[in-house]
């Protein structure tokens, strides 16, 4: 496979951020999903510009993270055990898929007074993780009773068109706005487009900006 060097991710962030600029998104923060992918990818993006990375898989995060001298702004954005946190403990700066009180609690004893986004199911699908809709003011005041610093929700489309998405994209700006926060993390590469119309704050991107994945 060949290398993704620097200069590619560069002009590939140029054109994301031209599309995003160009559906009124001047503002959205974009993260470079990095899973399956090296310590040198990592290093290559920072070079490029992407000063926020997302990682999915604890052992990997831990593994790819101690090979790097500097280190970008790290969000964990997979599903999380809580006999993984500790592991991470330290090198996660946004924890953004906490859908429960148990997994808050965890992270709280390990990194208090992280910054967390709860996660909310938005697409009904069982494998996607994330609490309830109806649920998310109970669990964004417990993981504020817990000292966490609660940033944002953060939400994952419906695996379909990505006009399917709109729905649960409007559903969770809703529930921002209500909660009076400040972040609203959804759109991936396939359906940013929705996402950032629907009014995003944050995209988590990794294939148009490092094309496939390595497994």
């Amino acid at each position: 496979m060949t290398a993704v060097d620097a200069a590619l991710i560069a002009e590939r962030l140029g054109r994301l951020r031209d599309r995003i600029d160009a559906l009124g998104g001047g503002e959205v923060k974009i993260v470079g999903v990095t899973k399956t992918h090296g310590a040198d990818l990592v290093r290559s993006a920072m070079e490029a510009g992407v000063a926020d990375i997302g990682e999915n898989y604890a052992q990997e995060t831990v593994a790819k993270l101690t090979e790097l001298d500097a280190r970008p702004t790290v969000h964990f954005i997979g599903q999380l055990q809580r006999n993984k946190v500790r592991k991470l403990a330290g090198l996660v700066d946004v924890w953004q898929t906490v859908d429960r009180v148990e997994l808050g609690a965890e992270i709280a004893k390990r990194d208090p007074g992280a910054r967390v986004m709860v996660q909310v199911d938005i697409s009904g699908e069982d494998t996607k993780g994330g609490c309830p809709p109806a649920d998310t003011g109970r669990v964004v005041d417990a993981m504020r009773d817990l000292g966490l610093d609660v940033i944002g929700l953060m939400g994952v489309a419906i695996l379909a068109e990505p006009e399917a998405g709109r729905p649960g994209f409007r559903r969770l700006r809703s529930l921002v706005d209500d909660l009076g926060l400040s972040e609203c993390s959804m759109g991936m590469s396939g359906d940013l487009d929705v996402a950032v119309q629907e009014g995003s704050t944050m995209v988590r991107v990794g294939t148009a900006l490092f094309g496939p994945r390595k497994r």
